[in-house]
C-alpha cells in the first residue's frame, strides 16, 4: 500500500466576493504533487481568482488555502513572500517590464528575493532561456519580441528560482496553433525536467486535453466536475459537454442556487 502524501495545493471551503458579487462559493480543490491540473470554465467564472488566491495575491472571505503543507490565508506579506519563493506565475499578458531587457526580466525575482552572486544570476538567465528556446536573446527588449516569445520569457522568469509550483493564466491566449503547441510542450517539459506542480487556467480545450493529468471545471461559483481528460470527454454533465464541444464562453442555462 502506497503512503498517502498531502496535496501540494489545497483549497478548503473557499468563498470569495468582489463588491458584493459572489465569485467563489464554498470551493474545495486539491492539486497533487507533480501533477498538471487544468482549470476550465466560462469567462468571469473565477478561474484567475483561484490562481491569485493560491499565490496569496488575494485573501478569501472564508475557507483555507494550503500551499506545501502551510495554510497561507492569514499570513502577512513577509511570510507570503517566503512562500512565493517556491512559486512562479505566468500571467495572461506576460507582464514583462518594457524598460528591462529579456535577461533583466528573467532575473527580476532572483534579484528581488535572493543575494545570488551576479555571475550565478547570468548562468541562471542563460540556462532558463535555453530551456524555453530563446538562448542568446538576453539583451533583446520586450518590444522586439513576438507574443509567443514574450510568453516564453514569462515562463523563463517563472522558473528562474527553481520553484516547486508554477501557475499559468491563459498561457496560449492570443497565440496561433503552432505557438500554442510550443507552449504546451514547454509546460510539460518543465514538469518533466524540474518536477514542478502546475496549475493551468485556460479556455483552450485542445491544450487542456493535451497537457492535463486532471481537469477541474468551475461554473456557477463552484467546482462542478474534476477528472482526467478521458473522464471529461465521457462526462454526462450537459454543462461540461457544451463547454468542451466548443461553444465559446457559454454554457447551458441552469437554475441558480437559492441564496441563504
Amino acid at each position: 500500500m502506497e503512503p498517502v502524501t498531502e496535496p501540494m495545493l489545497e483549497l478548503k471551503n473557499v468563498s470569495m466576493s468582489f463588491q458584493d458579487r459572489r465569485i467563489l462559493d464554498d470551493v474545495s480543490l486539491q492539486v497533487q504533487r507533480g501533477e498538471i491540473l487544468v482549470i476550465i470554465g466560462p469567462s468571469g467564472s473565477g478561474k484567475s481568482t483561484l490562481l491569485r488566491l493560491m499565490i496569496g495575491l488575494l485573501k478569501p472571505d472564508s475557507g483555507q488555502i494550503w500551499v506545501d503543507g502551510r495554510e497561507i490565508s492569514h499570513l502577512d506579506e513577509d511570510d507570503l513572500n517566503q512562500i512565493r519563493r517556491n512559486m512562479g506565475m505566468v500571467f495572461q499578458y506576460s507582464a514583462l517590464f518594457d524598460s528591462m531587457t529579456v535577461g533583466e526580466n528573467v532575473a527580476f525575482g532572483i534579484r528581488q528575493h535572493t543575494k545570488m552572486p551576479e555571475e550565478e544570476i547570468l548562468r541562471v538567465i542563460r540556462r532558463t532561456l535555453r530551456m524555453v528556446g530563446l538562448m542568446g536573446r538576453e539583451n533583446a527588449m520586450p518590444s522586439e519580441l513576438s507574443g509567443g516569445m514574450k510568453k516564453r520569457v514569462s515562463l523563463a522568469r517563472a522558473i528562474a528560482l527553481n520553484p516547486k509550483i508554477v501557475l499559468y493564466d491563459e498561457p496560449t491566449s492570443g497565440l496561433d496553433p503552432v505557438m500554442s503547441a510550443t507552449i504546451n510542450r514547454l509546460i510539460m517539459s518543465t514538469r518533466r525536467i524540474m518536477g514542478v506542480t502546475a496549475v493551468v487556467v485556460t479556455h483552450d480545450m485542445e491544450s487542456a486535453f493535451t497537457i492535463a493529468d486532471r481537469i477541474a471545471m468551475i461554473y456557477d461559483e463552484r467546482i462542478i466536475e474534476v477528472g482526467t481528460p478521458a473522464e471529461f470527454r465521457q462526462s454526462d454533465n450537459p454543462v461540461v459537454q457544451q463547454f468542451i464541444s466548443g461553444v465559446k464562453n457559454t454554457c447551458v442555462p441552469v437554475q441558480r442556487r437559492a441564496r441563504e
